[in-house]
């Protein structure tokens, strides 16, 4: 029992990790190892942490979405800028970013939505400096939600260990 805990807080923790840096599965890895302790051990004082994962997966969507089109929207961005950064994180994750002897995936899902929200605005206003600006602002939303999705996530590995850890000091 406790070695299985143990790996589902691993695997809780490398989901807090993947809140935060884009192309992991963050809250989604949360509340399935929730799940699993719930059909192992049955579902016996989950229903707090259980609520919590589901809350925080539904928020960290709203919150992906709005920090984004916050971000853009104060630096001006239009949607080029907005569908450019989308086109950029995919190409960056996918694309050649992941070639590079350095970096790979990570640096690509770093570099890409900026490269791609700069050439999305480029080709929407054809002025580089405001390209840059509305990119900076897409990136810096998209950073803020990031941050606001680990702390989601740290709060439901907290509300199952809180939740749980009777169960593990009492076997």
């Amino acid at each position: 029992m406790t070695i299985l805990y143990g790996l589902l807080i691993l695997v809780m923790l490398v989901g807090v990790v993947g809140a935060v840096v884009p192309g992991i599965p963050g809250a989604s890895l949360i509340l399935g190892a929730i799940v699993v302790w719930g059909v192992v051990y049955g579902f016996t004082g989950l229903a707090w942490p259980l609520g919590v994962a589901i809350a925080v997966l539904l928020v960290s969507i709203g919150v992906d979405f709005l920090a984004t089109y916050w971000g853009a929207k104060q630096a001006g961005a239009s949607k080029w800028g907005q569908i450019g950064a989308v086109v950029g994180l995919v190409v960056g994750f996918l694309g050649l970013l992941p070639a590079l002897p350095f970096g790979g995936p990570l640096l690509g899902i770093l570099l890409g939505p900026l490269l791609g929200a700069i050439i999305g605005e480029y080709l929407y206003q054809r002025d580089l400096n405001l390209a840059i600006k509305a990119a900076v602002g897409i990136l810096v939303g998209s950073l803020i939600g990031n941050l606001i999705q680990g702390v989601l996530a740290i709060a439901t590995v907290v509300v199952f260990v809180l939740s749980t850890w009777s169960q593990i000091a009492g076997a």
